[in-house]
């Protein structure tokens, strides 16, 4: 079974800034649509599941839960019971890490995770009360300033 399309998070977004940022999001955080109706889902051994993929899904659980941690899944994010800056900056440096760490493995997912984790890094600015100069933001040691 091919997952590569569940990792294209940001594919074909030339901009990533406020309500299409946002959209992007929000979309990482949404249920998919089930493959298997009616059916028992499909059980694979962690063995069988290549590397490339067990990242990929990692990245987008870190990056869901930034998301939702930065209120990106409520109309008014400020508003978001989920709403915790703290928390959010600590999953966001980690998906830093992991993407820098594994970036020459991923290919043609490269490109999607990164452009997501800067539009995370990005909805961290933007909902700071006090923005952290460039450089000293969420996982920025490793992948260097976002503006």
């Amino acid at each position: 079974m091919d997952h590569s399309s569940d990792v294209g998070i940001a594919a074909g977004t030339p901009d990533v800034s406020g309500s299409c940022r946002r959209a992007i999001l929000v979309s990482m955080t949404s249920t998919p649509e089930p493959v298997n109706e009616g059916r028992e889902p499909e059980v694979r051994e962690l063995a069988d599941v290549p590397a490339v993929e067990v990242i990929s899904r990692a990245a987008v659980m870190l990056m869901s839960s930034a998301a939702e941690k930065l209120g990106l899944s409520e109309p008014d994010p400020s508003e978001s019971p989920y709403l915790d800056l703290d928390e959010a900056r600590r999953v966001i440096t980690a998906l830093a890490g992991l993407v820098t760490a594994s970036v020459e493995y991923l290919g043609p997912h490269a490109g999607p995770i990164r452009e997501g984790l800067q539009a995370l890094q990005k909805a961290f600015r933007e909902a700071s009360a006090h923005p952290d100069e460039p450089g000293k933001g969420p996982g920025e040691k490793y992948t260097g300033p976002v503006y």
